[in-house]
């Protein structure tokens, strides 16, 4: 027995372990002389460093650390690095509302600045009260914030125990990272893949800022249909359409109804006047108009949705944006307003938010007649940016593209068939990828008008006018990446060139967080400082990642590794279901139902909560009530059992036990091992299908089996001597080795304190059991069914001493056990063992029943135990 403690605890293996994994390099990834096959590579998720990481990231991250450990101790050299999402707006929204500043690149850089206020509780708080500062003073913020909280980060995977290699670490937002991104964006630029083009685009008025399709969500809003009246130019004749957004009326280009609606069919062709803006506009026929919604003729608007963007683009019609990047309704009225009433109408409207422009616009048209009926409320989905507080709106500004499939037919069956190609855990995730790629439509939008991201590495030329070429892209060499294009200079300028005739001028948007995150295999890999790196890791072996980002982070990662260079970035995809709370809604951070792990780890213990979170397979949504931790109760309660049980097994003499192999020779014991060695088999077969919560399952239950029934049953002839003894301990010690080893992915800790008691070196370095291991011991004739009927027979021996009132100890001094002849052949073997667990005298099998019972139980109650 080596340093067993007295009365062993789970308090402190955390810290202890740790500091010993740490100095070790127990989860080092181990390259010298690796080839591709003998290497586990993970493309880990960066989580984003805006906050705290609650119960979701333990969740999911635990699931990929099973596969990690179990890996490792298939022999495998497992390549986990750790990175951390650190640009994008989650961080400056943080940065906004902790430091009270908000960016203004108008503004000189201060040296030594210091913020107004340090620790602000992360709620939006209003720009009026935010100090604006320059955009490097922000920049220098972000990134203090993020490191503080990345620090937060490591010590929380630290402490649940992930066995990542601290050594490879990487930030969305280092030079390195900035590198990776800007030389596969002009890479893409290069292939025609990337390209810049002025179109509507989704704009979020909060953040001031383009936002892609991948990031939108609907959320329920109430509004309300109001009735237009529109008059047809030809005969005077009045067309009512309904809408819910009347203050788009100045910026209609036609009314739209379906081709097939016989109402509307005499009217497409000709033209109608708006109301109140006097506006001549044609009728047109589409097929995405619906004939069963409000009249069955609704306006064009540029724009008031996505569905108008298309009907803009497909009909050919003129664009008459009215709203700003603000949110508010421009000064200048379009050029098609030009009666006297409509441009003072419009003048009512101009510097007004939306809300504002709808209660002018409705009032004015019910004092002209052109709106009628009652104002009848509805509720109804609004498209927002997912971190965004206000409705999105359709503005026509210039962004940077990558092509995704929307727009090219191959391109998209290509990515259809890596999503094929891809093995998913569990295979029903891959619809979601085929309906989203399906679903695609437009390139993806990835420019920014943000502060604290990856530059778009690229400058414009400036004509002799002083216009803007932007068909003149100039782009820098990749000997000068990472550039920043506001500061740097392009080959062939000089500084002074710099917004004047005849120069340059700078790009000055950056990149969306996605099209950085979606290149974590070549940042983590060594892309382009370590090709040897990247070559061994390349393809990865797994992606883990939740559901909710199959479209953003799955999709383009996938779709950057195929314009690249044409393969799937992994082998397998890994999806972890959500975390629900007790009302069944998602956790989230947006809606406040979060749970932060912290206290959950200080209270039960990292094992414990590690035990909860492999409970649940892959793909599979798991409720959590942090009032009634009842999964992770029941994980401590079995990481302490694991404790106990191991000191008692390791407290019986083992001297005589030279070779397992040899000295296992009672029925009983070799049939224990034979159920194990079935427990092995299927465990191991289950973390091959990725199925680690089958794995868990499989082996607490033996485990439970183990410490119940063959714990008690054999504990007497542990205690004894000769062949009986030597038997029984080396199944005990062969049976919690293997144990030992099939928890160790589960719960890292105790299973590490247990294996120092009896082994050297790391449990997490040992090699993961097999079925041939445990089957050598148990040996070919070993019957796996004996302790099953032995327990049964034992728990018919107690319920006799229950039903009687007497104690367990109670000695019997005759009892009869009966069962069918296979049955009671079987309890003849173990019958020693089951005399003395249940110190029975005299024990007759009667070979003529059906069932196991236990009968003619006479009790000693004269023994000094009895009662």
């Amino acid at each position: 027995m080596r340093n067993i403690p007295e009365k062993p605890a789970l308090e402190g293996l955390e810290t202890k372990w740790g500091e010993v994994w740490e100095q070790n390099g127990t989860y080092s990834f181990k390259r010298d002389g690796a080839e591709r096959e003998c290497v586990y590579s993970i493309d880990t998720p960066p989580p984003t460093a805006s906050g705290a990481l609650h119960i979701g990231h333990v969740f999911s991250y635990t699931h990929t650390d099973l596969i990690a450990r179990y890996q490792r101790m298939q022999g495998k050299r497992i390549f986990y690095p750790v990175g951390w999402d650190d640009n994008g707006l989650p961080t400056e929204r943080r940065v906004q509302n902790y430091y009270g500043v908000r960016c203004d690149p108008s503004l000189p850089y201060i040296e030594n600045f210091e913020p107004p206020q340090t620790g602000g509780d992360n709620k939006s708080s209003k720009a009026a009260n935010q100090l604006p500062i320059s955009r490097r003073n922000f920049i220098e913020l972000c990134e203090a914030l993020t490191e503080e909280d990345e620090k937060h980060f490591e010590e929380l995977w630290r402490t649940l125990g992930l066995s990542v290699d601290w050594s490879h670490q990487y930030r969305t937002i280092s030079p390195a990272t900035i590198r990776v991104a800007q030389q596969a964006f002009l890479n893409n630029l290069e292939k025609g893949q990337a390209y810049i083009s002025q179109a509507p685009t989704l704009w979020d008025v909060t953040f001031r800022t383009a936002v892609a399709q991948a990031e939108l969500e609907d959320r329920d809003m109430p509004g309300a249909y109001h009735t237009l009246v529109f008059t047809n130019v030809a005969d005077g004749a009045e067309i009512k359409i309904d809408t819910t957004r009347p203050e788009l009326l100045p910026a209609c280009v036609a009314l739209v109804a379906h081709p097939e609606d016989e109402r509307y069919q005499p009217l497409f062709g000709q033209t109608v006047r708006t109301p109140l803006f006097e506006v001549e506009v044609p009728v047109v026929a589409h097929p995405l108009a619906q004939p069963d919604k409000g009249t069955g003729i609704a306006m064009i608007c540029t724009f008031g949705d996505t569905t108008d963007v298309t009907w803009w683009r497909e009909l050919q019609l003129p664009n008459r944006n009215i709203l700003g990047f603000d949110g508010r309704v421009v000064a200048d009225a379009p050029e098609a307003i030009t009666s006297e009433a409509g441009l003072a109408a419009f003048a009512q409207l101009a510097g007004k938010t939306v809300f504002s422009a709808k209660e002018t616009i409705v009032k004015l048209l019910q004092e002209c007649g052109g709106m009628v009926g009652e104002i009848r409320k509805i509720t109804h989905p609004v498209k927002f940016f997912e971190k965004g507080d206000k409705p999105l709106e359709i503005v026509s500004t210039r962004q940077w593209y990558i092509k995704n499939g929307a727009t090219d037919e191959a391109l998209r069956a290509r990515l259809l068939e890596h999503g094929k190609a891809l093995t998913w855990h569990p295979d029903f995730m891959r619809v979601r990828y085929e309906n989203w790629v399906e679903g695609l439509s437009g390139d993806w939008l990835i420019s920014r008008q943000r502060f604290f991201g990856v530059p778009i590495p690229v400058w414009y030329a400036v004509d002799d006018n002083g216009e803007t070429d932007y068909d003149r892209v100039l782009v820098p060499s990749a000997e000068q990446l990472p550039v920043d294009p506001s500061s740097d200079v392009p080959n062939g300028y000089s500084a002074e060139q710099r917004d004047v005739p005849g120069g340059f001028t700078a790009e000055v948007d950056v990149m969306d967080t996605w099209a950085t995150s979606s290149l974590t295999p070549q940042i983590a890999g060594g892309w382009l400082h370590d090709p040897e790196l990247f070559d061994l890791v390349y393809p990865y072996d797994i992606r883990p990642q939740g559901q909710d980002i199959i479209r953003t982070w799955l999709f383009s990662t996938l779709l950057r590794s195929e314009l690249e260079c044409g393969k799937l970035p992994w082998k397998n995809a890994g999806i972890s279901g959500w975390i629900l709370d007790p009302d069944r809604k998602k956790m989230s951070k947006s809606k406040g139902n979060v749970v932060t792990p912290i206290g959950m780890l200080a209270d039960h213990g990292a094992d414990a909560v590690r035990y909860w979170a492999a409970s649940s397979k892959l793909g599979t949504d798991a409720a959590f009530d942090p009032q009634r931790p009842t999964q992770i109760k029941i994980g401590r309660r079995l990481a302490m059992k694991v404790l106990n049980a191991a000191k008692f097994v390791l407290s019986f003499d083992s001297s005589g036990v030279s070779d397992a192999t040899e000295s296992v020779t009672e029925p009983l014991d070799r049939s224990l091992l034979k159920a194990l060695s079935e427990v092995v088999t299927e465990a191991t077969a289950a973390y091959e299908a990725y199925d680690h919560a089958r794995a868990l399952d499989v082996t607490e239950t033996f485990f439970w089996t183990f410490c119940d029934d063959y714990l008690e049953l054999v504990k007497s002839r542990a205690y004894g001597e000769g062949a009986g003894q030597t038997s029984a301990v080396a199944t005990l010690r062969t049976a919690l080795s293997v144990l030992v080893r099939l928890l160790a992915p589960t719960l890292p800790y105790v299973t590490e304190e247990v294996w120092s008691w009896f082994n050297d070196g790391s449990v997490h370095q040992a090699a993961w059991p097999t079925t041939d291991e445990v089957l050598a011991v148990a040996g070919s004739a070993a019957d796996a069914s004996l302790l099953q009927v032995a327990g049964e027979a034992i728990i018919g021996v107690r319920g006799a001493k229950s039903e009687a009132k007497v104690s367990q100890r109670t000695g019997v001094l005759r009892a009869v056990i009966s069962a069918n002849a296979e049955t009671a052949q079987k309890l003849e073997q173990v019958a020693a063992d089951i005399k003395a667990l249940g110190r029975i005298t005299a024990l007759e099998i009667d070979s003529s029943g059906s069932a196991i019972e236990v009968r003619e139980v006479e009790l000693d109650l004269s023994a000094d135990d009895a009662g």
